[in-house]
């Protein structure tokens, strides 16, 4: 995402393409699930469009997480993301992957924060660090809601972010 490009400012997360148009020469929102702005020296922002709440989690770096949930990994490595999933509802990572025949997960306690959605809810961006965003609808609690993993895997104070993420 490209703070100065008013179409790449923001993503849709279902598509993956800009949050942006342009629409008969005028500037309009198609799908604007995640922002880039420069408030707080840059920061993540979702919940921006009518009707739509969201939370974001900042889980720290791999590292963090691998010391946090004790499974093996790489320094800087990619297992705790990738495990990263939704079951039963709830927010998976990866807890014993010593024997790979039976990998065995357990609960991210941070993902219990996901539950606070509010409009548009920030976090500062971090190279590095993992990232669990929730948006749901606030008029419409049976329209569903994305949970989505994110990466920040290269960070432009000012300029741009780039990032790797999932649908969960």
């Amino acid at each position: 995402m490209y703070t100065v490009d008013p179409l790449a400012r923001t993503l849709c997360l279902t598509d993956g393409k800009e949050g942006m148009a342009f629409v008969s020469n005028k500037w309009e929102n198609r799908c604007s699930d995640l922002s880039y702005t420069l408030a707080g020296n840059g920061s993540l922002v979702s919940g921006i469009e009518l009707n739509r709440v969201a939370a974001i989690v900042d889980l720290g770096t791999a590292n963090d997480l691998r010391g946090r949930y004790g499974y093996d990994d790489a320094e800087n490595g990619g297992v705790g993301f990738a495990s990263l999933r939704l079951e039963g509802g709830k927010v998976m990572i990866l807890q014993d992957n010593s024997n790979p025949a039976k990998l065995t997960c357990q609960p991210v306690q941070e993902a219990a924060r996901l539950t606070d959605v509010k409009s548009s809810a920030a976090a500062p961006i971090h190279l590095g660090h993992i990232y669990l965003l929730r948006i749901a609808d606030s008029r419409d609690k049976n329209s569903g809601q994305i949970v989505v993993k994110l990466m920040v895997i290269a960070y432009r104070p000012e300029e741009a972010v780039t990032l790797r993420w999932e649908l969960l």
